[in-house]
């Protein structure tokens, strides 16, 4: 019964064409600061875990005091030799992990990028660029260079593609890329290398091979990932945290969510382009009430019951969300994010997910400005005005 024959929210809408589309942009405005904040968000948690995920063990053994990927610390590698004692483990294999200074092969410039070192002899990546090129980085000062990293490492991938060697420094030590592999940027690093582990210790001078900063343990087929964690846990000391591999992602994941700022300000603009639709949205309901109240009333004076008004309003309000929210969802999955992307590296795109998250922030946001709006309505008595 509120969509009547004649469409009066439409029509007292599109009465005033240039408050129309105020309202149109203001709250494509309030989706598209809501789309970007939680696109930066989702794309924080995803870079930052994009590497953990691409790991190939069943269990992961780290540091207690290891918080991030970012401030990875050692163990004793004796503690990841030691889980070879459960029956269910097949096979273990050590990660190293730093931050080692890069120098742009065309205008040597030094950049901080994250390095890799890993047992050439096991793949433990689960990327096929990395695996089919396990045998380049057997030899010493040899390494992979990631290809999405961000372009002020250099043009490694065109130099490469073109034939050319590609040699530099890595940590002040010579270095030869022999191939590309695709990981990303993140918020905690511009690009990664992956190299050896006898040449990441060749770089790293102070680190020692008995320290690893990540321990991956495979299973063989069959075994209960929990049990076998928990049979691990009752033979090593408190000293490592044994995790499956999706507890490791989540751990990585937790930290940016909880103990940085990053993860805290982006839901904070989120809530705040909310709370800015809401604001815009009110005041051209409101005003669209106050600048018609005499014709409430005459409808009133006519029989109309409240509950119309009511309706109408409301059905203002969904009008206006659907047509901030078209332009809105075209600009920021086209454009903005595209822009984003391509200037960043950052994993940020738009996800069924989220387009619906805002589709129905959106709506929820103009019926709380149109209930608010409601209260002009209270004016409309007919007596008062005639």
């Amino acid at each position: 019964m509120m969509f009547r024959k004649i469409p009066l929210a439409w029509l007292q809408l599109s009465r005033e064409k240039s408050r129309l589309v105020v309202a149109i942009a203001g709250i494509a405005f309030a989706d598209i600061l809501m789309f970007m904040q939680l696109g930066f968000r989702d794309a924080l948690f995803d870079s930052s875990t994009r590497l953990h995920r691409s790991l190939t063990g069943d269990i992961v053994l780290i540091s207690p005091r290891s918080q991030a990927l970012i401030s990875m610390q050692s163990f004793s590698r004796r503690r990841l030799y030691q889980t070879l004692a459960v029956p269910e483990v097949q096979s273990v294999s050590p990660l190293y992990l730093a931050i080692g200074t890069w120098k742009n092969p065309v205008d040597k410039s030094d950049r901080s990028i994250l390095v890799l070192g890993i047992d050439p002899t096991q793949s433990a990546l689960n990327l096929p660029e990395v695996q089919g090129n396990l045998d380049k980085i057997k030899r010493s000062d040899m390494a992979l260079f990631d290809r999405d990293a961000r372009p002020e490492f250099g043009p490694i991938p065109q130099l490469f593609q073109e034939g050319q060697r590609v040699k530099t420094e890595l940590g002040g030590r010579r270095i030869e890329v022999m191939g590309l592999f695709s990981l990303g940027a993140s918020f905690g690093a511009d690009g990664s290398l992956i190299t050896s582990d006898l040449t990441f210790l060749s770089v790293f001078k102070r680190r020692n091979i008995h320290e690893v900063d990540v321990g991956l343990i495979y299973l063989k087929p069959g075994a209960n990932v929990e049990a076998v964690i928990a049979q691990i846990q009752s033979r090593l000391p408190p000293d490592v945290l044994v995790l499956s591999h999706q507890g490791f992602v989540e751990r990585e994941q937790n930290y940016w969510k909880t103990r940085t700022a990053i993860g805290f300000v982006f839901t904070l603009g989120t809530v705040m382009g909310f709370m800015v639709g809401i604001a815009i949205v009110y005041q051209i309901l409101y005003t669209d009430v106050a600048s018609h109240l005499a014709e409430y009333a005459t409808l009133k004076a006519m029989g109309y019951a409240d509950w119309y008004f009511v309706g109408v309003v409301l059905q203002e309000a969904v009008i206006l969300a659907i047509l901030g929210y078209i332009p809105a969802l075209a600009i920021a999955k086209f454009l903005l994010y595209t822009l984003t992307r391509n200037a960043t590296r950052l994993p940020i795109a738009m996800t069924p997910e989220r387009a619906v998250l805002v589709l129905v922030l959106t709506l929820i946001m103009c019926a709380i400005s149109g209930a608010v709006a409601l209260r002009k309505l209270r004016d409309a008595d007919p007596a008062d005005i005639f």
